[in-house]
């Protein structure tokens, strides 16, 4: 375990380095990063069944009412996978998912991906910065781009008789960039000012440091944004390097929603990409394993305590992740300035409310291929604080014990209806589709993620969460005036009964 304690001024008086970006605030926020619950694992990982007749034959007849669309897919000589799903409307989002991000780096070159996205539309060898931006609102597209710990993307927003020339433009970009030396050394000034503006977002900070300490020394436990003498030495080599290394054909899914055809996007992908390499030997991905402990940004100039805890978590295609996903959704969140709780069923936001414990808390899962995090984050006050941590530990503990069904039939009614919400519109569906396919290796129909949170009962749900959560060793990250707070070994002891 690691317990690291940073005393006064955190904002004013820690180096830059201690604080970087958890996601490209330009293009991501963090509640979109940190409560994906769109996919599921694969169906080799099958959990307990409570109801097997919800994969019956009526399933098409509902996906007939949905309209949902069928999902098409080809796989090109070189690996890329194109993957479609034609809805009819007259827009459309096509776009490149590629499985490269923050965890791929090192030590000595973390940041480049992210440096990368940020080069990305400043011109190619065939159109200058101006002509790409004209281009594209000539066309009144949306072009757009984000880096996470595991994924790169590139999508456009068009109209579909425009997928053509939107794809040429995406695959001028991904294979023909100038990254010209005037253009690096601008983009390396607006990455350090953004890392000056992430230091003041206070939720970041937490995150960044939750990840530090959760899985120090190893890849995931690094920044997006990568530290400040790494960003001050990354130059066209490092890129140009990034690039044939990662971005190769079987790492790259070219994922397409709302009006779409699919074989003309076939036929396109493989003229615009066909010639990216699908040799992938060279990409060794380190194992990233979990430690608990804790780190604590002392600051007593200010007013609340800001911090999340948290616990190991299941990755992406672990069989426990839904299950974590129904607890996840069963906490929920709970804002002291939005009012309500009363009415809750989350033994937390009914504790908070009627003791005024917190300003507010949000319930995460975070996956990754192999691991995760799971916890809350929370804003409170000093003097209340230590009760918040009992009571939230208390939480935990109820999931394991006494959770009723009525409690688990309503967190699996809430978060099939949140996913469905969250699939509103042709971006939303097809980043699920990128990410499904790179995470899974294949498209996970709505029909089939209902009857996999309908088939977990409340025994198996109590052991699975009685699994991650009892005498486990949790994460802690904090800011704000701290030395009031539980220390690390009082709060462990709550959590092992």
């Amino acid at each position: 375990m690691v317990h690291q304690m940073i005393r006064p001024n955190i904002i004013h008086a820690i180096s830059n380095r201690l604080f970087k970006l958890q996601q490209n605030v330009q293009t991501k926020r963090w509640f979109n990063h940190h409560y994906e619950t769109l996919s599921l694992y694969q169906r080799k990982s099958l959990v307990r069944p409570r109801h097997l007749h919800s994969l019956n034959p009526s399933i098409q007849s509902y996906n007939d009412a949905l309209n949902v669309p069928d999902t098409k897919i080809d796989t090109l000589p070189n690996g890329i996978r194109v993957v479609t799903e034609n809805s009819g409307i007259p827009t459309c989002t096509i776009g490149l998912w590629i499985d490269a991000g923050s965890r791929f780096e090192t030590t000595q070159n973390n940041g480049v991906a992210h440096f990368l996205e940020h080069m990305a539309f400043k011109g190619t060898k065939n159109r200058t910065q101006m002509q790409l931006e004209l281009e594209i609102e000539n066309m009144g597209a949306h072009l757009n781009a984000y880096t996470s710990r595991e994924q790169t993307v590139y999508y456009a927003k068009c109209l579909s008789e425009d997928v053509s020339h939107s794809l040429e433009i995406l695959a001028d970009i991904i294979q023909r960039s100038k990254l010209g030396k005037d253009e690096i050394e601008r983009e390396r000034s607006v990455i350090l000012r953004e890392m000056q503006e992430v230091e003041t977002n206070i939720q970041e900070v937490v995150f960044d440091h939750l990840h530090d300490v959760a899985f120090r020394n190893t890849p995931l436990g690094m920044t997006i944004l990568g530290p400040v003498e790494n960003i001050q030495k990354i130059n066209r080599d490092d890129l140009i390097h990034y690039i044939s290394t990662h971005y190769k054909g079987p790492r790259i899914v070219v994922a397409g929603a709302g009006g779409t055809n699919h074989e003309q996007i076939v036929k396109l992908v493989n003229a615009n990409f066909g010639g990216i390499d699908a040799d992938t030997s060279g990409i060794n991905v380190e194992p990233c394993k979990y430690q608990g402990g804790d780190v604590r940004l002392n600051d007593d100039s200010m007013s609340l305590i800001y911090g999340a805890l948290a616990i190991e978590a299941a990755g992406w295609t672990n069989p426990d992740n839904i299950v974590l996903m129904i607890a996840n959704t069963l906490i929920g969140s709970w804002d002291r300035s939005l009012g309500g709780g009363f009415n809750s069923f989350s033994y937390l936001s009914q504790v908070s409310l009627e003791n005024n414990l917190c300003n507010s808390f949000q319930s995460f899962n975070t996956c990754y291929k192999d691991t995760g995090l799971w916890g809350i984050y929370f804003i409170g006050e000093k003097g209340k604080l230590n009760d918040f941590i009992s009571h939230l530990i208390e939480q935990w503990h109820i999931l394991c014990s006494t959770v009723t069904e009525a409690e688990l039939e309503r967190a699996r009614n809430l978060l099939k209806t949140n996913m469905m919400l969250q699939l509103d519109g042709s971006t939303q569906i097809c980043e699920d589709i990128g990410r499904q396919m790179l995470c899974y290796g294949r498209r996970i129909p709505l029909t089939e993620i209902e009857a996999r949170i309908d088939s977990i009962d409340l025994p198996y749900f109590k052991q699975v969460c009685e699994r991650y959560i009892r005498n486990r060793e949790p994460v802690l990250a904090l800011v704000g005036p701290t030395e009031s707070v539980y220390n690390y070994d009082q709060i462990k002891s709550r959590m092992h009964r």
